[in-house]
């Protein structure tokens, strides 16, 4: 399991491998707010890929 955060006690949000689970619901992303996203490990694979390339660059820098 990977905390994001996880200096403060407001449920922060996480990512885990639910082993139990089917695998195309494998990995599992939570918010703060207790949602869940699943996914294959694939899916994953790019959104790391993604965010390493900067992806996220664009939003976080429109945003703030």
């Amino acid at each position: 399991m990977i905390t994001f955060c996880g200096t403060c006690d407001c449920g922060c949000p996480e990512l885990f491998l639910d082993d139990a689970a089917p695998p195309e619901r494998r990995v599992v992303l939570t918010d703060d707010f207790g949602q869940r996203v699943r996914m294959i490990l694939a899916q994953l694979k790019v959104l790391v890929d993604d965010v390493k390339d900067g992806a996220l660059d664009k939003v976080v820098t429109a945003v703030v």
